[in-house]
């Protein structure tokens, strides 16, 4: 037994990578010896690790536990979208079935689902998650501002007390609730989270508060600062801010948005698309090639910001 436990470490040791397949019950050193619980794969993953995903739906536990999260350590790689006969990221096909990382982990309906499907806390830019549907988490406890029960029912990107920059790539963010950033909560509270998003969905994701989609906080002498290239952000709902939420204070929060298109967003009060609750002059908007189409309730071509009155628009181009 000892030498197995040794040779299935000095495997893994060697090949960096831990493999991953819905209802699999092997260590993880292959594809034909993959293990099936993601969780704790993760777990075991350090820096470095990659951690390959198979197509399936994977939930962070199967005790109910809504406080459980799939939680993704500083330097792990995070790939999913595979088949389970590759040997190389690159021979990912993008028409395979999807690597589906859900919250749904009580009985049917969102009521009792995690609070939060994903979960980082000051991670580098090592640090990758790409080829995943992040769906079905719940983030709506009454927890004060701020609180992961609360906030990013998706994802919670923590940068509070350290920084937080992951890469998330080719992920698809639908149907997550929050209070506040149903989809990504990017908490830079006296520390700093500002994630980099390329060629990720959020699609019908619903806060009962504030970003629909996203919700990117630097209060309290914090930054965020994230980055999104190449988004799609279609039919999220929010009190402020149907799709992105931007909060500063006494803080930074500059938003960089390039070949974004946001479709169908809304808002019950201000931003169908996106909303700075402390006005332009504390969060910076850079938008390159950026397309705002039947948002609500901004036409085509306006963002919402506010100052302390929350009174001011203006124009932006597409």
């Amino acid at each position: 037994m000892l030498i197995t436990l040794f040779l299935a470490s000095f495997c893994q040791a060697q090949s960096e990578i831990i493999f991953v397949r819905q209802g699999a019950i092997g260590n993880g050193t292959s594809w034909s010896d993959a293990t099936g619980n993601l969780t704790a794969a993760l777990e075991q993953a350090t820096a470095g690790t990659e951690v390959w995903v198979a197509y399936g739906t994977y939930k962070p536990t199967a005790t109910g536990d809504r406080n459980a999260s799939f939680k993704v350590k500083d330097g792990v790689k995070l790939f999913g979208n595979f088949n389970g006969t590759e040997t190389s990221i690159e021979q990912r096909s993008n028409t395979a079935s999807a690597s589906i990382l859900s919250g749904e982990i009580g009985q049917p309906g969102q009521a009792d689902n995690s609070y939060n499907v994903v979960f980082m806390k000051n991670v580098s830019e090592n640090t990758v998650i790409d080829g995943f549907v992040i769906t079905a988490g719940n983030a709506n406890s009454p927890a004060t501002e701020g609180q992961k029960t609360r906030c990013g029912g998706g994802m919670f990107v923590d940068g509070e007390n350290g920084s937080s920059k992951p890469t998330i790539s080719n992920c698809e963010f639908r149907n997550n609730l929050g209070r506040d950033g149903a989809a990504v909560y990017n908490n830079g509270r006296k520390g700093e989270s500002s994630p980099s998003f390329i060629n990720c969905i959020f699609k019908a994701n619903e806060a009962g508060l504030d970003g629909g989609a996203i919700y990117n906080d630097g209060r309290l002498k914090g930054k965020s600062n994230p980055s999104l290239t190449n988004c799609l952000f279609e039919r999220n709902m929010g009190t402020y801010g149907g799709a992105i939420c931007n909060a500063t204070e006494d803080g930074t929060c500059n938003l960089t948005l390039e070949n974004c298109v946001f479709n169908e967003n809304a808002a019950y009060l201000r931003g169908g698309a996106v909303f700075s609750l402390n006005g332009d002059e504390k969060c910076y908007l850079e938008l390159m090639n950026c397309k705002f189409t039947a948002n609500y309730p901004d036409d085509q071509n306006m963002i919402f910001t506010t100052t302390a009155s929350r009174e001011s628009a203006y124009k932006v181009g597409n």
